[in-house]
């Protein structure tokens, strides 16, 4: 993995952050559900990565969603760490 698909997953993390951080603004949206919101959001953004980016890590749609999906689930691990340091 180069540099370059580094960029492409590091993309989709914050993409997914970004759409995390807009689902906790949300009161109906329970924080329990956050995390799967941006696993599913990942998950269509590694498909749409594939398609879209020649230099993307994946080549099949099977491993595009779980590279989405992985990276959408970092957003909110992401998200966690900055709560335990900032304590």
């Amino acid at each position: 993995m180069d540099i370059m698909q580094i960029g492409t997953v590091l993309a989709i993390v914050i993409i997914c952050y970004l759409i995390g951080l807009g689902a906790k603004l949300y009161p109906k949206i329970k924080d329990e559900a956050i995390p799967v919101i941006v696993g599913v959001a990942g998950g269509v953004l590694g498909v749409a990565g594939m398609y879209l980016m020649p230099e993307f890590p994946a080549k099949d749609i099977l491993n595009a969603i779980a590279i989405g999906i992985v990276s959408g689930l970092a957003s909110t691990g992401a998200n966690q760490a900055y709560k335990q340091i900032k304590k």
